[in-house]
């Protein structure tokens, strides 16, 4: 089924650069498992659309598939206008650095604020100043699983009331369903837990209203209400 959603509705619009980067990030020799999936960045680049977002944030970029298709969404007046902007936050600049020509030559550089180094230090930074409080639009988070609950903590209060937080993986390669006997990768197994204990939290926090798919590896959809 999902072979032929990507081959009749995913691959054929999928935009030339988003396709290059994708082939390119295939190619890595360590980590390629860990990109976005095409179905899943051309549902983050509909949905951005959607809510018109311009303030948008990301945490976990690797070669930053889903930054370019977040990057696309966004409106072309973003150079202009300076809150039309990606605050995108990796601890490894090297991989970013992988797809960084094809994301200049997309024409849409100019609308990331690329940070090296640990998102939790600058996301405490930015509710210390309190100038970024409930002024974005959409932040997307695709990093360290066991300091999901740590993101959430901070990011409920810098997303708007109506504005949208995404949490990758909360599928977790199926794991969140496989008897505890199971045979899984021992980084499968290693984040399970705190995979299973953001599911509970998300769907117990009176703050949001949420919707998970079963897009990529699964996606977790938060809109913040309160």
């Amino acid at each position: 089924m999902l072979q032929y959603i990507l081959e009749t509705s995913v691959y054929p619009r999928e935009p030339e650069a988003m396709k290059e980067l994708r082939q390119v990030t295939a190619n890595h020799p360590w980590w390629n498992i860990m990109t976005t999936s095409a179905d899943e960045g051309q549902f983050l680049n509909m949905l951005l659309k959607l809510i018109n977002a311009k303030n948008t944030m990301e945490i976990g970029v690797y070669t930053g598939y889903s930054l370019l298709a977040t990057a696309l969404a966004l409106p072309e007046d973003g150079k202009v206008m300076q809150f039309l902007i990606i605050l995108a936050m990796d601890i490894n600049r090297e991989n970013y650095e992988l797809g960084l020509p094809i994301i200049q030559k997309a024409g849409v550089a100019h609308k990331i604020d690329f940070r090296e180094g640990p998102a939790l230090p600058v996301l405490d930074q930015m509710l210390q100043d309190g100038k970024h409080n409930g002024s974005f639009d959409f932040i997307f988070v695709d990093a360290d699983k066991d300091n999901y609950i740590n993101y959430h903590k901070r990011l409920i209060d810098l997303v708007r009331i109506g504005g949208l937080i995404g949490y990758d993986n909360t599928l977790w390669n199926g794991a969140v369903v496989a008897p505890p006997d199971a045979p899984l990768r021992k980084y499968v197994r290693y984040y399970k837990d705190f995979v299973l204990e953001l599911n509970k939290a998300l769907a117990a926090d009176p703050r949001i209203e949420i919707c998970q798919l079963p897009v990529g590896d699964g996606i977790t959809l938060c809109r913040r209400i309160s």
